[in-house]
């Protein structure tokens, strides 16, 4: 059984820092590229950032550059999203999802035909 599980979302304020986890099994974990979306209150999902773990490849949205940070354990076969300097903007549901292959295309394009999603993880951002 194929699952991601997210963790680490919460109550910061503006200005600070969350670190999420998304711990992955039932799949070849080093054949995937693994990100992250969001969506916030009434609008749509967004595609935050990935790591292809065939090739390395990163995406980040312009959003997020320089403030949030990827990173992959293939040990633990879990990805992690360090997030710095939040902004109430960055309020949503975060989602891990996980896609075959080592393209990035579907995580800068709303997520269209990933293969796999987690249930997501809340953060909240007050300012």
């Amino acid at each position: 059984e194929v699952q991601l599980v997210e963790s680490g979302g919460g109550l910061v304020q503006v200005g600070g820092s969350l670190r999420l986890s998304c711990v992955t099994s039932g799949f070849t974990f080093d054949d995937y590229t693994i990100g992250w979306f969001r969506q916030a209150p009434g609008k749509g999902r967004e595609g935050v950032s990935c790591i292809s773990n065939v090739d390395g490849t990163m995406y980040y949205a312009d959003s997020v550059k320089g403030r949030f940070a990827m990173s992959s354990d293939n040990a633990k076969n879990t990805v992690y999203l360090q997030m710095n300097t939040l902004k109430s903007e960055d309020t949503g549901v975060y989602f891990c999802a996980a896609d075959y292959g080592g393209s990035t295309w579907a995580f800068s394009h709303s997520g269209i035909g990933l293969d796999y999603w987690g249930r997501g993880t809340l953060v909240t951002v007050s300012s």
